[in-house]
């Protein structure tokens, strides 16, 4: 294999299938390109399969190391997979691991790697907010003065 992926067309997997799909021979995905709405992957099933049990045994593997306490393994090793915790104070840290490890098992079980992406981005942003000392103070002072009357919520009453 050379490369990870490959940008097709969508159009040249209609007009050409069996053409586009040989191409599969040479990457693990080829991004099929859309214009009027978000790009697709097609892969093969097999190394779906693979990948989906290599990420199986990476959630069983961490929450494995959690539930042994070596918690100083992982948070020596965290910053490997993830740079920006530098950023995140010591107990976040901790947290997002905590968070992580649930997160990995429940979307593991569901077939459905969406909230780990989505968990790992939310933690992004909040090591992005405390690298950037002005933007931190901005978004921890509290307001001042009185912030006005509340709505009553639609349908409360």
């Amino acid at each position: 294999m050379t490369a990870a992926f490959e940008d097709v067309p969508f159009s040249e997997l209609l007009h050409h299938p069996a053409a586009t799909t040989r191409r599969l021979d040479a990457v693990r995905v080829l991004r099929l390109r859309r214009r009027d709405a978000g790009d697709l992957a097609l892969m093969r099933v097999d190394r779906m399969e693979r990948d989906a049990s290599v990420v199986d045994f990476t959630s069983r593997l961490l929450t494995g190391l959690v539930r042994t306490e070596n918690m100083a393994a992982l948070r020596q090793a965290l910053p490997e997979a993830l740079p920006w915790i530098t950023f995140l104070p010591a107990e976040e840290v901790d947290t997002l691991l905590s968070e992580l490890v649930e997160t990995a098992r429940g979307a593991v079980a569901l077939d459905n790697l969406a909230p780990i992406a989505v968990l790992l981005t939310q933690w992004r942003h909040s090591a992005e907010i405390y690298a950037d000392p002005a933007l931190l103070a901005v978004l921890t002072r509290e307001p001042e003065g009185d912030l006005g009357p509340v709505p009553v919520p639609e349908g409360a009453e």
